[in-house]
């Protein structure tokens, strides 16, 4: 199964970086506006999310158009051990270098269980599948995250257009999510998750 992860991951990764500048920055744009225009987000108190690094779907327009209209912005601090804390995003000149090339915020440390108390969760991924699978970097960190979010809150994974993919090789700890974001596609809801806005869902 490793093996299988590992070489898909390989494959998702060199086509990523094979994508021009000009396409990634797009993406963002088409996924920012996606993701805000989300009732889920629209009413969301408090939005969990990442900083992009590499040739990942650009989110630093999305995090900072949350945080602009007043959204309280968690964002994720490795730890150690893998795990993620979390703290608040107070801007970009809030964010300090961590490691892997992460910039993370410097603010508070909330402790591992502050993902629980947001209203969505956004989470990176490579690949998802119909039923909601998500194949991640390798790390477990954001299964770890997703283990701790309760039901009923949208956990959505950010990808490319043709990351969604027929299946996605998983184990017993991988945890899937609720929904993805593509930047031609928009939101699609996957198989297990409730639709909560029938006007805007897609099961």
């Amino acid at each position: 199964m490793e093996e299988s992860k590992a070489s898909l991951r390989s494959r998702l990764v060199a086509a990523r970086a094979a994508m021009a500048p000009r396409q990634r920055e797009e993406a963002g744009r088409a996924l920012r506006d996606a993701v805000l225009d989300l009732p889920e987000v629209s009413t969301a108190g408090t939005v969990a999310a990442y900083y992009s690094v590499r040739s990942e779907p650009p989110t630093q327009g999305l995090v900072y158009a949350l945080w602009k209209r007043g959204t309280y912005v968690l964002l994720p601090v490795l730890r150690p051990d893998g795990d993620l804390d979390w703290a608040s995003y107070e801007g970009p000149d809030s964010l300090t270098p961590g490691s892997f090339g992460l910039l993370e915020p410097s603010e508070v440390l909330r402790g591992p269980d502050a993902v629980t108390r947001a209203d969505v969760v956004l989470a990176p991924a490579l690949a998802c599948d119909p039923a909601g699978n998500r194949l991640g970097r390798g790390g477990g960190s954001y299964d770890r995250a997703l283990a701790r979010v309760q039901g009923t809150v949208l956990t959505m994974a950010l990808v490319y257009d043709d990351e969604l993919l027929d299946s996605v090789p998983t184990e017993p700890h991988d945890v899937p999510v609720h929904a993805i974001a593509r930047p031609r596609h928009g939101i699609t809801r996957l198989t297990g998750w409730l639709c909560l806005a029938v006007s805007h869902s897609e099961c």
